[in-house]
């Protein structure tokens, strides 16, 4: 191996959300790394499903879409009100003649 060149590869503490600790080998700055699932906690590795909610991103989700939704539905309102407005006006300048 060429010197110098290659990351430093070192022991870290792998910390789990569940609790679950182990140790392994990586080239990451620090002595702990913080993962949300590990094969203890995992619905691949323990056969049980579990719903993980990472910060609120189905809220998130929601909300934005529910937003989008508003906007389309007062932009729709918007056009039929100045439908009815132009409509009125034809009306108004047809009588008239």
């Amino acid at each position: 191996m060429k010197a110098g060149i290659h990351p430093d590869y070192h022991e870290v503490t792998v910390v789990c959300a569940c609790g679950h600790t182990f140790k392994t080998r990586s080239t990451i700055k620090g002595e702990q790394m913080r993962v949300e699932l590990c094969s203890a906690c995992h619905p691949y590795f323990t056969g049980k499903m579990k719903f993980i909610d990472t910060a609120g991103r189905v809220e998130r989700f929601q909300r934005k879409y529910a937003q989008a939704a508003e906007a389309t539905a007062q932009a729709a309102a918007a056009k039929t009100a100045a439908k009815a407005a132009a409509k009125a006006t034809a009306l108004k300048t047809t009588s008239k003649k």
